[in-house]
């Protein structure tokens, strides 16, 4: 047995990792520290902790930890164990998000300019990233056209010219039309560009139209003429004002009371060349310098392309840490810096700003749909839970039931949760849904912390007044029916939602956003029911048929089933096609035949 008031007492004084785990030994959290006997400890004391940690606590069952030599491997570590768990308490990339990079294979006699989303250890050249296809792709397209620089993947050499050759977008390196020293002087001026060293490129470009000029080549020196303004028009694109950093990439945070919000900005160059957005529920009472630490070490874990600097507003605490693994990754120094002023702080000023406008747009129709359920059903508070029921069956037969969530103004399909009726039998749908309600509502009551979370504000029956006042015989059961609105979703003759409806039968109308908001819960609770009543119901029937044979066990089952498909299939199916079937000979073939 783990009794954590004796284990930790046995906690070293010593760097390392340590592995919270709830009652199901799943982890629900990692985290690193200079003295595990301080850190761990530290969770366990009377003292001021946020809602969010004491939560954590009280589902902590048992723990472990890892010790090792210093911090900097300890956050190594972390990392990969988070990435490994993905702890429901850590600050968690809801994606994993690959970007697009340009690259130059330098080491080819004739090189070539293409994209990719992966960065390999093979002499070749990396420019990004490009959060934006259009971007890079538009980078590529202008670079084969102004360049005239090989398009094929593989170089080979040819008999003759292909037709980017003639139409002037290649310089047909393959069938020799030109030097490797004239090719490369392309290429290296392809790479200038990337790097965003604009003066230097057309300071040379310049040159060579002028000696064309000189040597009466006038459409060459049009040529690069054309290519000059090219790379001015490609160049404003990208440029911020005032950049003068080279190599970064700047983190700005936002956060209202239901979402966090971070925005990284990636300048190479000089240029802006892109920007990338992250949003993270239920963080509000953790501490904006925990957030954004967390973020690095997740975006940063597997990335091999890093920026010189990254710019952000907070001092971290393991600030240095953080460093290091950065540096160590990319092998060379890695900073970051938290500027007070001047330009640099006007970089992180301006990814906040970001952040809280792509927060706020995000929100703004979620929001607005809460407020206008709020004022349409005159409810006390926000419907920041939102709950749907559905009973499906046939004829009172299989009967199951659906529940959806609706959290924030977001539908959470990984909330959704099905049940198998237990006390109706036959055809009562009201009896059946107060049953659901009544399961439902326990869990909450005697586990809030559990699978179903807490209770919500609003429940939304489909279905009218009899289903309404079901539910609220399920709510009265707890003393809970001032706490929960309840109101029904009504149809029309077509199936389709038609208003909402309260236990007096008073009907109220609703705006077209809000009525696609409903109609969408509505249809996915019934998917929800539909789908599991469809599972239980080819369960129930396979085993009935199957199962009911004297000599098939679950093993036999499972092979006539892996074999055919189906139980029609086996019926279809020819004795000895069955007789082939492991473990099944032909008298019992023959059985099963009979029986089906």
């Amino acid at each position: 047995m783990f009794i954590i008031e004796e284990e930790l007492k046995k906690l070293p004084k010593k760097p390392g990792v340590y592995i919270m785990r709830d009652k199901n030994d799943t982890v629900i959290y990692v985290g690193k520290a200079i003295n595990l006997y301080n850190r761990v400890r530290h969770y366990f004391q009377k003292n001021n902790k946020t809602a969010r940690i004491e939560k954590m606590v009280s589902l902590i069952d048992h723990f472990e930890y890892i010790v090792v030599g210093n911090e900097d491997e300890a956050l190594i570590l972390e990392c990969n164990l988070i990435k490994k768990y993905r702890p429901r308490f850590n600050v968690l990339l809801k994606d994993d998000k690959t970007y697009l990079y340009i690259y130059v294979d330098v080491k080819s006699d004739y090189p070539g300019v293409f994209v990719t989303r992966k960065i390999r250890n093979d002499g070749s050249k990396y420019f990004g990233p490009y959060p934006s296809s259009s971007s890079a792709k538009e980078m590529i397209g202008f670079i084969k056209e102004k360049f005239q620089i090989r398009q094929c993947k593989r170089f080979r050499h040819q008999d003759r010219a292909c037709l980017n050759y003639h139409i002037k977008k290649c310089l047909a390196p393959c069938v020799g039309y030109v030097s490797k020293e004239e090719y490369r002087k392309q290429i290296d001026q392809v790479i200038l560009l990337l790097e965003g060293k604009i003066d230097k490129i057309q300071k040379e470009l310049k040159a060579d139209m002028e000696r064309y000029a000189q040597n009466q080549e006038y459409e060459k020196a049009a040529e690069v003429r054309d290519r000059m303004l090219g790379i001015e028009r490609v160049s404003e694109k990208q440029k911020m004002a005032n950049i003068s950093e080279n190599n970064i990439d700047v983190i700005g945070l936002y956060q209202n009371e239901m979402t966090v919000c971070i925005e990284i900005f990636f300048i190479r160059g000089s240029k802006m060349i892109g920007r990338e957005h992250y949003f993270f529920d239920d963080l509000k009472d953790m501490e904006k310098e925990e957030i954004i630490a967390g973020f690095i070490k997740q975006f940063y874990f597997d990335r091999s392309d890093l920026p010189n600097k990254v710019m952000l507003r907070y001092s971290l605490p393991d600030k240095e840490a953080i460093e290091k693994w950065l540096t160590d990754k990319a092998g060379r120094k890695v900073e970051l810096k938290s500027p007070q002023k001047g330009e640099k702080l006007k970089f992180v000023e301006m990814a906040e700003m970001n952040s809280k406008i792509t927060l706020e747009n995000k929100l703004k129709d979620k929001t607005d749909i809460l407020e206008e359920l709020k004022e349409v059903l005159d409810l006390e508070e926000l419907p920041l839970k939102i709950e749907s029921f559905d009973i499906s069956n046939i004829s009172g037969n299989f009967i199951v039931a659906g529940m959806c969530v609706v959290q924030n103004g977001v539908l959470k399909k990984n909330l959704s949760r099905r049940f198998q009726i237990k006390t109706v039998f036959g055809q009562d749908d009201p009896r059946c849904m107060e049953e659901v309600v009544s399961r439902r509502l326990k869990h909450s009551l005697e586990e809030e912390n559990g699978g179903f979370g807490k209770l919500p504000n609003l429940i939304l029956a489909d279905g009218g007044i009899t289903q309404i006042r079901a539910i609220k015989n399920a709510l009265a059961k707890y003393d809970l029916e001032d706490k929960i609105a309840v109101f029904g979703m009504v149809k029309d003759d077509k199936h389709s939602t038609r208003a909402l409806i309260n236990e007096e039968r008073e009907e109220f109308e609703i705006s077209e956003k809000l009525f696609h908001f409903i109609t969408n819960l509505q249809d996915e609770v019934h998917k929800t029911a539909i789908e599991y009543h469809r599972k239980v119901r080819d369960r129930e029937m396979t085993k009935s048929k199957l199962d009911t044979i004297s000599g098939i066990g679950e093993k036999k089952r499972t092979e006539l089933l892996k074999k055919f498909g189906s139980v029609k299939k086996i019926k279809e199916a020819k004795v000895e096609e069955i007789a082939e079937v492991k473990g099944i000979n032909l008298k019992l073939a023959q059985k099963i035949k009979q029986e089906l």
